[in-house]
């Protein structure tokens, strides 16, 4: 593959977080206010990703504002009973920071919730820098939030993958030029997440350490 990585770029939900079960309910909830048992759980996955106000837009571009204000006030309610780990999260994270590789959060999300799902999984002390929402004029797939994440580890494409679970991380990756990985564990599927010809795909977090070619001791 190249040059030697230095650098790794996470999504946040459904990659380093299990935040699938929360989005959902609060993306019920909201839709199910305005148009009671219209959106199944089907209808609603291809909303896990992009931006609410493109999903919100979508469905209704006159109460775009009102339903992301739902939706956020739902999330926000029922975060932290409702978000739980993915197994082997912490303990890949926690070594690579150790080993000296620099990390990075790239999410479509607002910052305050990133901040609360971090420190919630205890992971908030190991990345340099986070590129939310508010921090881009584009969001993914756009390669904004990745060249923007890159240059504030001063880091060039060519050094970094960018690993997440969703369509939007594997192009926002290839557009900027970093290596990609995808996760098995994506609530879409791991045959979705093929269709995009990520460069790896992850079957657990740990294997990140293998693709990467360090030797854990």
């Amino acid at each position: 593959m190249g040059n030697k990585i230095t650098t790794l770029l996470f999504d946040l939900d459904g990659t380093l977080i299990n935040t699938n079960d929360l989005i959902i309910a609060s993306f019920t909830a909201t839709l199910s206010h305005y148009y009671p048992d219209k959106y199944t759980r089907e209808d609603i996955l291809p909303f896990i990703g992009p931006p609410l106000h493109d999903t919100f837009y979508s469905i209704d571009p006159e109460r775009v504002d009102e339903m992301i204000a739902r939706y956020r006030e739902h999330n926000i309610q029922n975060h932290d009973v409702m978000v739980t780990q993915y197994e082997g999260v912490y303990e890949t994270i926690k070594a690579l920071h150790e080993l000296g590789y620099k990390l990075g959060i790239v999410t479509t999300k607002k910052r305050d919730v990133v901040l609360k799902g971090l420190k919630l999984s205890r992971l908030d002390e190991f990345f340099e820098v986070i590129v939310c929402l508010d921090d881009v004029e584009k969001a993914k797939p756009d390669p904004e939030p990745v060249l923007k994440a890159l240059d504030a580890l001063d880091s060039s494409p060519t050094e970094a993958i960018m690993v997440g679970d969703n369509y939007h991380d594997i192009l926002a990756g290839k557009n900027a030029g970093t290596q990609t990985a995808g996760v098995a564990w994506t609530v879409k599927g791991r045959d979705y997440l093929e269709e995009f010809a990520p460069d790896y795909i992850l079957d657990h977090m740990s294997d990140l350490i293998t693709v990467i070619g360090v030797t854990v001791r």
